[in-house]
């Protein structure tokens, strides 16, 4: 037998493709295949059983080794041109310049995709919830449908109108009753109006005053009015059309911690924490998510805590180098959770999760490049960064599967065409690619309810939603989020500050947990309120050379001066320039926090509250003088 037609019998019985056999070729050295048989060797019996068996390992590595997703477009041309603008770019997946409005035909509204979970589902589980110390406990998709039609026809029967102008408040945490209540009002054609449980006493007034007395819904009907949670303590009403609602995933379990309003949780098997942020953890361990969306603050939580629990040099020096072999996986576009690195190094870390992850979702503020690309590594699972926000149901750009790269939002969504426009005062346009980010398509939202003015603010008269970010198109078609339009102001020489794109670098601080810039028209530099991390801080100060409990080492002042040089060093590696640095900074022992009235709901900070309750501090850093 010709060594050619062994190959060929080979390819054959293990089932190799062309380019499969093509990579054995490559294994073996240069032989004059053309007059090379088996039978020209003289081998021993246990040597061709020993070459037997070396060609069976190899045609089962072949056929058993991982191999890259294959991205659905080319991924070095993610986003087209609209029209030939390259300032105006849609998704490369569509085949024209129309948008997508409905993924499924029969599945339009919220309604229908609940049916078609239903459907699909065979009545499988739906809601899910626990007590401490207990298992979860499901909710069949068949007992949801019941009892949100036993719950819309007792509102039908308190006198509400089936009609989309009819709002139903739903004041209540994430729970399974939060999701039958907003079926109950899909139902029955009415419109929903969720309450977070923290909203505080003014706010609630606030939108229960705009409330007034009022069959299948149709697409075009109003299905939520969404009072996103503002920084600037007024409530901002949204109007969210049915069918912008609609995004279906039926197998995955979701883990709902983020508010039930902001859009992620519709249509999928949800698991809902206890209530309790602290044993977030615990419950995540024992529902075993295979989809997990996720806040960056988290994300970067769970990065230090990795990295703050491997003390060792030598157990360090191998974490770094596992990721490094994974990362290098992460280049070609393998991505799996069983290779020898993820069962000797990083099984706990990926058990901390669940152990079940598939992929998650990371979106409403910018991550780490560093942070992204370890956790991808490390949780052995596809993490896909998305943007957008609640006015175009939360999402206008996502990853796309297949670019793992790092320091980007992704390409525009099917739904949504993405344009930047110039900003003069901030010196960015359009030309040079990079401008406020504007939105349009089936997925915007109609505008502010009764509100005229803020929804003129928000939508021009072409359609496009200014989002107040800026952005910049990078070669591939994907989106970088570079700075932002809104809470920007002046310096006393003229230099424009954008605070939250401080803040976002200065987040990476290892000491640092929360941390707010402040800046003043007549003053010339930048001060900071920094809330150390309490987890890490008394170690930190330690290694620094200061012993302390954590409410001692926040009064030290050489302990502030040490995080404020770690700042300015964080800062300079990210390339802020020298007056985007802060100058002083007061370390406060209390975490900012909803309770508090320092984070709205969504964990954005509150600016004006906190420089409220900071302004003590403040005038006392802005009086100092040699700074």
């Amino acid at each position: 037998m010709h060594f050619q037609e062994w190959l060929r019998s080979l390819r054959t019985s293990a089932g190799l493709k062309g380019s499969e056999s093509e990579d054995l070729w490559s294994l073996l050295p240069s032989l004059p295949l053309s007059s090379f048989s088996l039978s020209s060797l003289s081998l021993s019996p246990s040597s061709l059983l020993g070459l037997g068996a070396l060609a069976s390992l190899t045609a089962y590595w072949l056929v058993t080794r991982p191999r890259p997703m294959r991205p659905p477009c080319d991924l070095q041309a993610q986003s087209v041109a609209v029209n030939g603008d390259p300032s105006c770019r849609r998704s490369a997946l569509l085949k024209d310049d129309s948008l997508l409005e409905f993924y499924y035909d029969d599945t339009k509204t919220a309604y229908d995709m609940f049916q078609r979970g239903l459907r699909i589902s065979g009545s499988g589980p739906c809601l899910g919830f626990r007590k401490p110390g207990q298992p979860y406990q499901w909710i069949s998709y068949a007992e949801v449908a019941e009892q949100a039609q036993v719950l819309g026809s007792g509102l039908l029967a308190k006198g509400c109108q089936p009609n989309p102008q009819q709002f139903v408040g739903i004041f209540a945490q994430n729970r399974p009753e939060w999701i039958i209540s907003e079926l109950a009002c899909y139902t029955y054609s009415m419109a929903v109006v969720p309450l977070y449980d923290t909203l505080g006493l003014e706010a609630m007034v606030h939108i229960l005053n705009l409330g007034e007395e009022k069959p299948p819904p149709q697409p075009q009907d109003l299905a939520v009015v969404c009072f996103t949670s503002g920084t600037t303590g007024i409530m901002i009403c949204s109007d969210v059309s049915l069918l912008i609602v609609v995004c279906l995933c039926v197998n995955p379990k979701l883990r709902p911690f983020l508010p039930q309003v902001s859009m992620f949780c519709h249509g999928a098997r949800v698991g809902f924490y206890q209530g309790d942020i602290s044993l977030l953890m615990d419950d995540i361990k024992t529902l075993k998510p295979t989809f997990f969306p996720v806040v960056p603050r988290l994300l970067n939580r769970i990065y230090d805590k990795i990295l703050g629990s491997v003390t060792s040099p030598l157990r360090r020096a191998l974490l770094h180098y596992a990721v490094r072999r994974k990362q290098a996986e992460l280049s070609s576009g393998v991505v799996r959770n069983n290779s020898l690195w993820d069962k000797l190094v990083f099984n706990r870390i990926q058990a901390s999760l669940g152990g079940n992850l598939r992929f998650a979702l990371t979106a409403s503020a910018p991550i780490s490049p560093t942070v992204l690309s370890f956790l991808r590594a490390t949780l052995g699972c596809l993490i896909f960064e998305g943007y957008g926000q609640t006015e175009c149901t939360a999402g206008c750009t996502f990853s796309m599967p297949g670019d793992w790269s790092a320091g980007h939002v992704g390409a525009p969504l099917p739904c949504a065409m993405v344009k930047l426009v110039d900003i003069p005062d901030m010196k960015y346009y359009a030309n040079n690619g990079e401008g406020e980010i504007c939105i349009r398509g089936p997925s915007v939202f109609r505008g502010y309810l009764r509100d005229p003015e803020r929804t003129a603010e928000a939508l021009d008269s072409d359609g496009w939603l200014h989002s107040g970010d800026v952005g910049q198109w990078l070669p591939n078609g994907t989106l970088r989020i570079i700075d932002r339009k809104k809470h920007i102001f002046k310096l006393s020489q003229g230099e424009y500050i954008a605070p939250e794109k401080i803040e976002n670098v200065l987040m990476r601080c290892v000491p640092v947990l929360q941390v707010f810039v402040h800046g003043d028209s007549l003053q010339s530099y930048l001060i900071g309120i920094v809330v150390p991390d309490p987890e890490v801080f008394v170690d930190w100060a330690k290694e620094q050379g200061f012993v302390g409990s954590y409410e001692e080492l926040c009064q030290n002042p050489d302990v502030k001066k040490a995080v404020l040089e770690d700042m300015k060093a964080v800062g300079k590696e990210a390339g802020l320039k020298s007056f985007e640095q802060v100058k002083d900074l007061y370390l406060h022992p209390e975490t900012f926090s909803v309770a508090n009235g320092l984070l709205t709901p969504t964990l954005k900070s509150r600016r004006a509250d906190i420089r409220r309750a900071f302004q003590e501090q403040i005038s006392s850093m802005y009086s100092k003088t040699g700074i």
